[in-house]
């Protein structure tokens, strides 16, 4: 820290990362916030208006700021820097969400430290994967009644494991059920794999298939809806997919080669990753498998992880459905976890079609394109770019293309305009499909379309 940097601070007063403070009121709060959102600083000898006032800074209040994140449950890791009479005090982004304090649970909005509400909560401890939707034990699963065991024993030979214990251990062994006081306890993953009608539960179990005649959402040429518990789905969907693909042929001397419109592996690999990381506490809609002329959609509710950051997508690998995950993970439907993103992309560069798109803000969608699809809309493309682009708009894209993550104010300096007329021209760039946002304005990147 030093006077420049401060001074810059004051002016840009209170925000997402930083509070002033006058003295130690409080501050609990504003520790436990910036801990469960991405981390922040608070100085302590500013007051609200941006004044400096100091504070007395020695190791009796060091202390007391350490006992307060101590008392945190969990425990608030912090660090302290100096400058003349400010006490900063650094939090970063918590790694064992969600914190609280005393006076409860908050999360860092803007300028503001905001108190969750009882709702609030259950959705950040869902979001940050506290509480998993397969793992939860449903009461109303009666074992004797909604059990399906011909699920199970499809499960187990495409699993490659022999029944060779009572069905009660093979279900608790895979984390299935558990035995309460005789009875057999059923969790929601169990459910979705081996109930007889997963509908009947919830409604996020199902998976919809729809073809289309064009590469619009206009004439729909066929639609299946598919409830039949997760291993039947997902080869269900496989089948359609297949159905409704065009398939080429390739003979030489005597042998016929098949060469499908879109490779086999990239499907499946779509279709596994959409059941096993789909955010089955959504229920804003299913797991939606698109067919178009030229290109493919599959779509799922819930986007990256909330503990998933934008750039390790394809890197990282980390799954809100555990159960899930692991379950799919011994069935011939999943070679590795872990790899299915990369897997996609190696399959349709081996096939020599165009790079397959990916998107997540609220739901997480993947795109496969054939080898005509962009040949077809390059036209479209030609009559909407009609305006020429301006030289900031140059630098706009030259700079999103060094940097996808990028901010409107990092661009503003760069390109030296507004942030108003940085965002003015954005909007221009996107309107002539040159330039697209991938995610959400918080966490996601820019891609430049075509420069």
């Amino acid at each position: 820290m030093n006077k420049k940097e401060l001074d810059f601070i004051l002016q840009e007063e209170e925000g997402l990362k930083i509070e002033f403070k006058e003295s130690l009121k409080n501050i609990d709060k504003e520790i436990v916030a910036f801990a469960n959102s991405e981390g922040g600083r608070i100085f302590i000898g500013i007051t609200d208006d941006n004044k400096i006032k100091g504070i007395k800074i020695d190791n009796r209040l060091k202390s007391q700021v350490q006992d307060i994140a101590n008392n945190c449950d969990p425990r608030i890791k912090i660090g302290f820097e100096e400058f003349d009479n400010i006490l900063i005090i650094n939090i970063k982004e918590g790694e064992d969400k969600p914190y609280a304090c005393s006076s409860g649970f908050f999360i860092r909005q803007g300028p503001n430290s905001q108190k969750l509400t009882r709702n609030k909560i259950l959705s950040f401890a869902i979001g940050e994967g506290k509480i998993r939707f397969d793992e939860q034990i449903n009461n109303k699963f009666n074992f004797s009644t909604d059990f399906d065991e011909k699920k199970l024993d499809k499960y187990l030979k495409v699993a490659g494991i022999t029944k060779n214990i009572s069905i009660d251990n093979i279900l608790v062994n895979l984390g299935l059920a558990a035995k309460e006081k005789n009875n057999l306890k059923f969790n929601n993953g169990g459910i979705l794999f081996f109930g007889k009608t997963p509908e009947k539960f919830f409604l996020t179990s199902k998976v919809v298939c729809v073809n289309y005649q064009t590469n619009e959402k206009v004439n729909i040429l066929d639609k299946k809806v598919f409830d039949n518990g997760i291993i039947d789905n997902i080869q269900e969907a496989i089948n359609y997919v297949q159905k409704h693909i065009n398939v080429e042929y390739e003979i030489k001397k005597l042998e016929r080669k098949e060469i499908p419109q879109y490779p086999n592996g990239a499907i499946r690999e779509c279709i596994v990753n959409a059941m096993m990381h789909r955010d089955y506490f959504d229920k804003s809609g299913d797991i939606l498998i698109e067919i178009f002329k030229n290109k493919i959609m599959i779509s799922n509710p819930g986007g990256l992880v909330r503990w998933m950051k934008p750039e390790d997508f394809g890197i990282a690998s980390r799954t809100r459905n555990s159960l899930i995950a692991n379950l799919l993970a011994k069935t011939i439907y999943v070679e590795k976890l872990g790899t299915g993103i990369n897997r996609i992309r190696e399959e349709m560069r081996s096939a020599k079609l165009p790079k397959p798109e990916f998107r997540f803000d609220s739901s997480f969608f993947v795109i496969l394109y054939d080898k005509t699809y962009f040949e077809k809309v390059t036209e479209k493309v030609t009559e909407k770019v009609t305006e020429k682009v301006t030289e900031n708009q140059k630098k706009i894209l030259d700079s999103i293309e060094k940097n996808k993550f990028i901010t409107i104010q990092e661009l503003s300096s760069k390109v030296g305009i507004s942030k108003k007329n940085i965002k003015e021209n954005i909007l221009k760039l996107k309107k002539k499909i040159l330039l697209n946002r991938i995610g959400p304005a918080k966490g996601g990147h820019w891609e430049v379309i075509e420069k």
